[in-house]
This record gives C-alpha cells, structure tokens and sequence, in this order.
C-alpha cells in the first residue's frame, strides 16, 4: 500500500525522510534595459568597460518551497558614455524536503544559482542583442566557491548568517 491509497497519510514504517530538492519552476521576476545615448552611442568606437554585478536572495514561500532570485546588474560605458543597463532579475521556485537545516543555505546560495545561472545568462545575452550590441556572454561563476568565500569572510565564520547572499 502506497502513500495514495492510504489517503496521503505516512506509511506504517513510517514518513518519507528522504532528502528532496529540486526545482519547480524558472522565470524573469524583473527586466530593465536602458540605452540612454542610442543612436549616437553606436557610432563609438572605443571599447566598452562592462561592470558586472550579482546579487542572491531567497524567499520562503512555503513549508518545502523557497524562491531564489539571482540578481545581475551591468552597466556598459565607453568614453563616449553609458553604452547601455541591464538590471536582471531571474527567479526559481524550489521545492525543499527532509534536507537539514544546516544545508539548507549552502543549497539556497550555492546550488540553486548554479541551476538557474545558464537561463539567466541567455536572457541577459539575448537582452543586449535586441538592444543593437554585441550579446554579453558571461563567464560561468562558481556560485559554491562565492558563498563559502562569503561564510568565511563574516564575523562568526562557520555559523549560519541570515543576511549572506541576500539581495
């Protein structure tokens, strides 16, 4: 007898404790894109500075659901001025079970912005090709490597922080 025919009640040996996470589903939670000195800014010929900046939030929804929003920001400028901005914000719901608390933020911080970066990368690119420049192709970003970084570098290190990583 499974959990449906017992009517959603846990099993006789009791309830499911395996660890779950996944996502449920992507989206674009927010876009801008300026091009403030178009058409003039197309005849530059001097090389754009791109700065590029990232930013992780999370949400709990639910219980088992939580929304994480990588946040990117570019501005583009050459010294002919602002070539163009993107403010990104690319969101995915997960669904989270029986992990324990103590990998609940290296998940949130660390693996969810790895999974939901590749998606966020092709808007961003996509977004500046239909502004009239060349697509930004980003490097990946080892979101892991970021969030230990960031663990060590507060006061504390090792101890869980609520604010590491918010936007």
């Amino acid at each position: 007898m499974d959990e449906q025919e017992n009517g959603g009640a846990p099993l006789a040996n009791g309830a499911d404790t395996t660890p779950v996470a996944g996502m449920i589903s992507q989206y674009v939670k927010d876009l801008s894109f300026e091009n403030p000195n178009s058409p003039a800014i197309y005849q530059s010929q001097a090389m754009p500075r791109i700065d590029v900046q990232f930013n992780i939030g999370t949400l709990q929804i639910a219980d088992d659901i939580h929304e994480v929003i990588l946040k990117i920001d570019v501005r583009s400028e050459t010294d002919d001025g602002v070539a163009f901005l993107v403010d990104l914000s690319y969101a995915g719901l997960f669904g989270i079970r029986n992990v324990p608390q103590e990998h609940m933020q290296p998940f949130l911080l660390g693996e969810a912005p790895r999974l939901l970066f590749p998606f966020a990368r092709r808007v961003l690119a996509d977004t500046v090709r239909d502004g009239g420049f060349q697509p930004l192709l980003l490097e990946p970003i080892d979101f892991h490597a970021l969030y230990s970084q960031q663990v060590e570098n507060q006061p504390g290190a090792g101890m869980p922080a609520e604010d590491i990583g918010h936007a």
